[in-house]
């Protein structure tokens, strides 16, 4: 049976997003291929799953300044990053929460480490996530797998997402694919299946 793009309870899950994403490599340390159409896709399902009234959660990777708690994230191939009051850290200026939309900053790659995202997710009782943002192959990647271990469903939008290489942003999307049948789906597919929700609900 094939799985449902769109499964009942979902939200949406903007995860970092943010200024360094337009910038080129030399100047945010960082290189994502794609991100420019990344982030016009990103618009369109924002703008639907706001529409639709689906529940949107922004995740924003924040360090302090004083960076006491990278951790070991400076061990691999990503440069100082994303640190606390940094203009490139920030939201883009038309791509933000809104005051009923819901934040989560995080200090890992993952939005459920040391989050309060979980209590989020239990209380507007959420069964599917709906990811989409940076990098396919470290936030995306991580935060798909520990959605996956806390038994949520999960749907990353391919053309939402870029990630550190083409290899590895593939290779990120194959595993979370092994993890749940379905949980790669297209931009087009996933705007006709939100549209079609609230369609529903407006029915009923």
């Amino acid at each position: 049976m094939t799985p449902e793009i769109l499964p009942p309870k979902a939200a949406l899950i903007v995860i970092d997003i943010s200024k360094d994403s337009l910038l080129p490599p030399e100047q945010s340390g960082i290189e994502l291929l794609g991100a420019p159409e990344a982030v016009a896709n990103s618009r369109r399902v924002i703008a639907a799953a706001r529409e639709a009234g689906l529940p949107v959660i922004w995740i924003q990777e924040l360090h302090r300044a004083s960076m006491v708690d990278f951790g070991r994230e400076l061990d691999g191939s990503e440069t100082i990053h994303c640190l606390e009051g940094s203009p490139g850290a920030q939201f883009l200026d038309d791509l933000k929460p809104r005051d009923d939309e819901f934040y989560v900053p995080k200090r890992r790659y993952s939005a459920f480490f040391g989050t309060d995202l979980e209590i989020l997710l239990k209380g507007l009782k959420v069964e599917t996530l709906v990811l989409i943002g940076f990098l396919t192959d470290v936030c995306i990647h991580y935060t798909g797998a520990d959605a996956h271990q806390h038994d949520y469903r999960i749907r990353v939008v391919r053309e939402c997402v870029a990630g550190s290489s083409l290899e590895a942003h593939h290779a990120s999307l194959n595993a979370l694919e092994y993890l749940q049948r379905g949980a790669l789906v297209s931009t087009d597919d996933i705007l006709h299946a939100i549209s079609a929700t609230s369609l529903q609900e407006s029915l009923t």
